[in-house]
């Protein structure tokens, strides 16, 4: 990729294409919808005005190529340090494979060591296998099991 790869904070006005990333996907297909983006944009607002929370997006040439989320956690365990979490990252279909994924991680290790992390950690669909791959060759080691509990919406 010839072109400089700029990180910045997502906008409200960049929501649209994220969601359009989140939904270009197998798995997202089932679970996200890009019809109606004001759940999205309301889940937007909260994450832009929560100090712990860094949603952000890829560009370059002038477009939205990639996004990641941080959320910058602190602990009492391993001497009450922080912890970064990347979620949701995605690069577009037609542009993987290009070293895009990995300079956004590259990015947010670098916003975790600013922030004074001691650990970069993330979670991954057990389907993910191309994912896996990627993470790995990043130096990531999968040392944890998740589990997941899905939770009925609250009773009106």
């Amino acid at each position: 990729m010839s072109e400089p790869l700029r990180m910045r904070r997502a906008q409200a006005e960049d929501v649209a294409e994220i969601v359009g990333m989140l939904t270009d996907d197998v798995i997202g297909r089932g679970r996200e919808t890009a019809g109606d983006l004001t759940p999205y944009l309301k889940a937007f607002q909260e994450i832009d005005a929560d100090p712990h929370q860094l949603l952000a997006v890829a560009e370059t040439g002038g477009r939205i190529v990639g996004t990641l989320q941080i959320t910058f956690i602190p602990y009492l365990s391993r001497r009450g340090a922080t912890r970064a979490l990347v979620e949701a990252v995605r690069v577009r279909t037609d542009l993987r494979g290009r070293g895009i994924g990995a300079r956004m991680m590259e990015w947010a290790e670098s916003q975790a060591r600013e922030r004074g992390c001691a650990l970069v950690q993330l979670t991954s669909d057990r389907t993910r296998e191309d994912a896996h791959r990627f993470y790995e060759r990043l130096d990531y080691e999968p040392t944890h099991v998740g589990f997941k509990k899905s939770l009925p919406p609250p009773a009106d």
